[in-house]
C-alpha cells in the first residue's frame, strides 16, 4: 500500500515533520556571491537623523 507510512501504519504527523525536514534540507543553496552581513545600526543616530528629516519637510511645507 502506498499510503502508508513506514512499517505498514498510517503516517503520522511525525512523519509529515519529517518529510519536511528533509525537503528543507534539500533546498537548493542561492547561487552567486552572498553579500557580507550588515552593519550593526544606531537606532538614536537613526532616530535623530529621522527627527530631522521630518523637520525639514514640516518647514518645507510650511513654507510653500
Amino acid at each position: 500500500m502506498a499510503s502508508r507510512g513506514r512499517h505498514g501504519r498510517a503516517p503520522t504527523h511525525e512523519d509529515k515533520l519529517r518529510r519536511d525536514e528533509r525537503a528543507e534540507q534539500q533546498a537548493p543553496t542561492p547561487q552567486g556571491p552572498v553579500p557580507p552581513p550588515l552593519p550593526p545600526v544606531d537606532y538614536g543616530v537613526f532616530m535623530q537623523g529621522l527627527v530631522q528629516a521630518m523637520q525639514t519637510q514640516a518647514h518645507t511645507q510650511a513654507a510653500l
